[in-house]
């Protein structure tokens, strides 16, 4: 019996038109992708929109990206008609407006800041929205968070060097300290990303470092990562409230994945550290590891309490608009390329778990359940959606 002939199904390669805004949230600095970025994809075949001055804030120029092949434009709605978007902040209420019915959005959610309109706004647009912080790569991890976070705990010790030195804010004091001279003492709680690279950034600048996690197994990690021997501890009130009695640096990097962490650092400890001491709670996009911690802005970063300058802001990145920028688009641009090879982005997901973790919308269909549960909205598995079982 002659056998069925089994032929090939070969992927069609996909064009997009790929739009990049100019971000209007507070503050917010960053861009999806930069012109380097843009002009591998205009050489790919794909059409480029950049709203005017969408990179200024991040020192890339209009003429840069035109120079890349990019199409410049003054209209918002005309890059919400693009096929997809590559946002780094969530988008505004005012923004959803724009949105083109079915497109595809790449973006952070920041899901402590959102509410139940939020979402049923994206859902009545029918797009496909997926999160960055929750995309996840083969390792299990998450790729665009580990790489913005090596950036925030390099940047955190050296904004922490800068205000323990200033006389108003701090001792007039070196972090690094010099022959002779006692270097400074920075204790950084929390041992995953942030608080390895700023274990890295303090132990190069020649500060004492103490590290304190909850997991053991973190803390021998950083130890092997960073291949030196260093005072670390698990997190007990004790041993922590004498630790910072003597501290000149504190540096807040515990993360919590879904809501609200519990202060480790209590009130009664921060009046007993010394004045002129520095805290940088990176933790305060989770709520802070301190009782004394409340959000702050890129306009008024700091504040004192009890003599304690305390440094609160959620968006540390963009400090350096420019290095987080590349960090976007360096992990951006050839996801973009990778979802053209496979034939568009429904195929892609269906191939790639990780980017399918982070998609929190499909197709207008709400595809997290912590989100649903969170705000009483109704949700569906996204692996039932795309592979049903018949």
């Amino acid at each position: 019996m002659p056998q069925p002939e089994m032929l090939e199904v070969k992927k069609q390669r996909s064009q997009f038109k790929i739009g990049i805004p100019r971000e209007i949230a507070y503050q917010e600095t960053r861009v999806g992708l930069v012109p380097q970025a843009v002009a591998v994809l205009v050489s790919r075949g794909h059409e480029v929109l950049v709203e005017n001055n969408a990179g200024k804030a991040a020192n890339f120029q209009d003429s840069e990206y035109a120079d890349a092949g990019a199409q410049i434009v003054d209209s918002p709605a005309e890059i919400y008609h693009s096929d997809i978007v590559i946002k780094v902040a969530p988008p505004l209420l005012q923004e959803i407006e724009n949105f083109r019915q079915g497109m595809n959005i790449f973006s952070a959610i920041n899901l402590p800041g959102q509410d139940a309109e939020y979402f049923k706004k994206l859902i009545g647009k029918k797009v496909t929205a997926v999160s960055y912080e929750y995309i996840k790569d083969k390792t299990n991890s998450f790729p665009v968070i580990r790489s913005l976070s090596e950036i925030v705990g390099n940047t955190s010790v050296f904004i922490a060097a800068e205000y323990l030195s200033d006389i108003d804010y701090g001792k007039g004091k070196s972090l690094g300290g010099a022959p002779g001279i006692t270097p400074a003492e920075v204790i950084i709680i929390g041992a995953g990303t942030v608080g390895e690279y700023a274990a890295r950034a303090a132990l190069g600048m020649g500060a004492l470092v103490k590290i304190f996690d909850n997991s053991v197994f973190k803390l021998r990690s950083i130890q092997n990562k960073l291949g030196t021997r260093l005072y670390t501890s698990i997190i007990q009130q004790k041993i922590l409230a004498q630790a910072l009695r003597t501290a000149d640096v504190v540096i807040g990097a515990l993360h919590s994945v879904n809501g609200k962490m519990p202060c480790v650092i209590t009130e009664g400890m921060v009046k007993d550290m010394p004045a002129g001491s520095v805290i940088v709670d990176v933790s305060i996009t989770n709520g802070g590891c301190s009782e004394t911690s409340h959000a702050t802005n890129h306009s008024h970063p700091v504040y004192k309490k009890f003599g304690v300058t305390h440094y609160c802001i959620p968006n540390i990145p963009s400090r350096v608009p420019h290095t987080a920028s590349y960090a976007l688009s360096n992990y951006f641009a050839p996801l973009l390329l990778q979802i053209a090879d496979e034939g568009g982005i429904d195929n892609f997901l269906k191939t790639d778990a990780g980017t399918r973790f982070g998609t929190y919308i499909y197709k207008g269909i709400l595809t997290n359940k912590y989100i649903g549960a969170l705000f009483g909205i109704p949700y569906q598995d996204i692996d039932l959606l795309m592979f049903p079982i018949h």
